[in-house]
């Protein structure tokens, strides 16, 4: 206080100086007099103000750490996810705002599908159309089956017939020999036993013309089966076009952003919304790593919030990174190795999310703390049963 008092009188006295011809011996002595009863008790007031800002606020709000209990600052954090139109398109409408809480599953948002319900409109005239050939094909087949049966038939009588034309044949030409029978019968014979050949012939090209058929058609049917399905593949492909133009929500949370509006057109994959997981709040804190070696997955753990202090959330110990950060990869001495921070994630308990569901938010700053020993948690960070 008095080296400020100096300076200023010598401010003070630099300016009577400067003005020593204009300035009379009372008048200086009234200036140290405004200096040291007005400027001095000011002076002394900011001093005050800095060292309880300095000194002061900080331990008042710094972390209550007690023994075998660690902690540090963070903020609730959420997992973000995306809402996007899996196909480009123009958004028709949006059924949520910014802050709304939705359910898993719940609808978001609507695409205009209106040229999809019309493609798939003809994809199933095209499927009508296809059954109807099919049922066309199956006749043709039933036909030609029933052809390829007579041709069976026709070549059984014709093998009929040429046996008998044969055995004829045979016992006329030795009933010419002994004069038994003229030789113009047996000669008439032996013309039927060829019209009885040549007409198994035909009867066998029949046949195998039938089998064709046979084959022909049901090459046909298959053709038509093969339609059928398509016409009904297209259907059902416009269909989950059509599904997946109603957004809705992969998972409980949030809505944080309205990224796009009703109206616009966005392209296959673009984001119309984002929200963020509340079923999963944790908050990110980083400890030495003499700290750290001591904790383990599954260790329980306390958040409390700034807006909450005396709520303390039960929460535990989710991960625990391996890999030291803030630091430089290269450390050489003990102390540089006691500067090692690693970060530990801590999981707010599902139990305690349910019953503050609606004060916690993602975003909100506190202090996480962890146990490094096996001891009882202090009175102010009790919960209960977790």
């Amino acid at each position: 206080m008095d080296q400020t008092i100096v300076a200023l009188r010598a401010v003070a006295d630099s300016t009577d100086g400067a003005s020593a011809a204009s300035q009379t011996p009372d008048r200086r002595g009234r200036l140290r007099e405004l200096l040291r009863t007005r400027w001095c008790p000011l002076l002394a007031a900011c001093v005050a103000i800095l060292i309880i800002a300095v000194v002061l606020v900080p331990r008042a709000f710094a972390p209550a750490q007690a023994d075998g209990v660690v902690g540090s600052n963070g903020r609730l954090e959420a997992q973000p996810v995306d809402v996007t139109a899996k196909n480009g398109g123009r958004i028709a409408e949006l059924l949520v705002d910014e802050g709304d809480a939705v359910a898993a599953g719940q609808i978001l948002a609507r695409m205009d599908v209106r040229a999809e319900r019309a493609q798939q409109r003809e994809a199933e005239a095209q499927g009508r159309q296809a059954l109807r050939a099919r049922e066309s094909m199956e006749a043709a087949v039933a036909q030609r089956h029933s052809a390829a049966a007579s041709s069976e038939a026709l070549l059984a009588q014709r093998r009929s017939e040429l046996d008998l034309a044969e055995r004829n044949a045979r016992r006329s030409t030795a009933l010419a020999a002994s004069g038994a029978v003229s030789v113009q019968r047996a000669e008439e014979d032996r013309s039927r036993l060829d019209t009885a050949r040549a007409a198994l012939d035909a009867a066998q090209a029949q046949r195998a013309e039938a089998q064709a058929g046979v084959r022909a058609a049901e090459a046909q049917r298959l053709e038509a089966d093969a339609a059928v399905e398509a016409a009904a593949a297209q259907v059902e492909r416009l269909q989950v076009q059509i599904d997946d133009g109603t957004l809705r929500a992969p998972r409980a949370g949030r809505i944080q952003y309205r990224v796009a509006q009703a109206g616009e057109v966005v392209a296959a994959g673009g984001k119309v919304l984002s929200l963020v997981d509340t079923s999963d709040l944790y908050m990110n804190i980083f400890l030495q790593q003499r700290d750290a070696d001591r904790l383990a997955v599954g260790d329980e753990g306390r958040i409390v919030l700034d807006v909450a202090p005396d709520a303390p959330i039960a929460a535990h110990i989710a991960f625990i990174s391996d890999v030291a950060q803030f630091t430089p990869k290269s450390v050489e001495t003990a102390d540089e190795r006691a500067k090692l921070m690693f970060r530990v994630k801590v999981r707010v308990d599902a139990a305690a999310l349910a019953r503050g569901a609606d004060r916690l938010r993602s975003g909100a700053p506190g202090i996480a703390y962890v146990r490094v020993t096996q001891r009882e948690w202090p009175a102010q960070l009790q919960t209960g049963a977790r």
